[in-house]
């Protein structure tokens, strides 16, 4: 065991890898089309209000059009979206092609809500707090989607959970 005063990056995400995680696409509408991560950071903040929070690193595309348009959604994928989660996973895959099935739709805002997702959540951004390289994006839920059968997808230790 070691508890240095600094930790290097890769031991920083090592350490984070040994927290299962249920695998979320972010999303938001942007004027040049849809934009979407996969969200490991997505996490509820209050139930009441319900507020939702993600951190979106400096480097991630999609973080302007969530500055911006001031919406995000949080989209929860199910055990058979595996392929749809490394799609979003590959930075070099072309954005039209992580939108091209039909189970998007929008709520609210107008940010992408995969109708097949497990859950969803619409926020409007009503804060933002900068640390280091990354924005902390908190949301008020304004809408939401639960398709209300299925099993999550969950990453760990860098690989998914049967």
């Amino acid at each position: 065991m070691s508890e240095p005063t600094e930790i290097s990056v890769g031991t920083f995400w090592q350490v984070l890898g040994e927290r299962a995680v249920g695998m979320t696409l972010v999303t938001a509408a942007d004027t040049g089309g849809p934009v979407g991560f996969i969200g490991l950071s997505a996490a509820h903040v209050s139930a009441s209000p319900p507020t939702l929070l993600v951190s979106l690193d400096h480097k991630t595309a999609a973080r302007a059009a969530i500055l911006e348009r001031r919406h995000f959604a949080i989209n929860y994928l199910g055990r058979d979206q595996q392929a749809l989660a490394d799609l979003f996973a590959d930075r070099h895959s072309d954005r039209a092609a992580r939108f091209a099935s039909p189970d998007w739709t929008s709520l609210k805002t107008g940010a992408p809500v995969l109708s097949s997702a497990l859950g969803a959540f619409d926020c409007e951004v009503v804060d933002v707090i900068e640390r280091g390289e990354t924005s902390v994006v908190f949301g008020k839920v304004v809408g939401w989607h639960r398709r209300g059968d299925g099993e999550p997808l969950v990453y760990f230790r860098g690989k998914y959970l049967p």
